[in-house]
């Protein structure tokens, strides 16, 4: 029984693998069933027992993409903390191992599945748009909050709306592997996060 449920789960896990490559490639539109599963060597029906239709698929996607994300953040910023309690100093040295980890790419990031299903968002129901626009919101609250402890010990030497310089996050993040992959350059990604953490430094401390 258990052997049955982890080749289920296994079935499961390379789906969703091989739909997020393509989705990150191609789009979602452009990628078909039929050709997910001739790639995790299932049959229609075996597709359809793990999910409904393209749109659970969409859900489930976007689900596994927000998690991973999540973690990863929680990880950087738990490893920042351990070693300041300083808000700024904390914020600073998590942004550094942000692009740390970017610069370990050895290819272009693949891509952003919030901004994949934004860039199509007429293909999906209201359900995953909330769910994407959800994600978004979660990235400014989580830097938001970040931003507002500093705020408060570090007082902005500019005029600055602390949710437009959260939001930054995830613009220079997406705008990055925009760019990163038209110019075929994994190290750009980490720059731009750099250049960020240079921008929150002198927002707070000045040039």
């Amino acid at each position: 029984m258990a052997t049955t449920l982890a080749r289920r789960d296994s079935a499961r896990e390379r789906l969703l693998d091989l739909a997020e490559a393509a989705v990150l490639q191609k789009g979602f539109g452009a990628t078909s069933i039929e050709e997910l599963i001739a790639g995790a060597g299932l049959s229609k029906s075996g597709f359809f027992y793990h999910f409904r239709d393209k749109g659970e698929l969409a859900k489930a996607l976007l689900l596994r993409y927000i998690e991973r994300d999540r973690a990863i953040l929680d990880d950087l910023f738990a490893r920042a903390d351990a070693l300041n309690d300083d808000p700024l100093h904390g914020f600073l040295v998590a942004l550094k191992l942000f692009a740390e980890l970017m610069a370990e790419m050895t290819e272009v990031h693949p891509g952003c599945m919030v901004a994949s299903v934004c860039y199509q968002e007429q293909l999906f129901d209201r359900e995953i748009r909330d769910l994407n626009r959800d994600a978004v919101l979660a990235w400014r609250g989580r830097f938001r909050e970040r931003l507002e402890r500093i705020a408060a010990m570090y007082p902005p030497r500019i005029a600055v709306d602390l949710d437009d310089l959260a939001d930054m996050v995830s613009v220079t993040v997406d705008g990055g592997i925009t760019i990163s992959r038209v110019m075929r350059d994994p190290r750009l990604l980490s720059r731009h996060i750099l250049l960020y953490r240079a921008l929150v430094r002198a927002t707070f401390l000045g040039a």
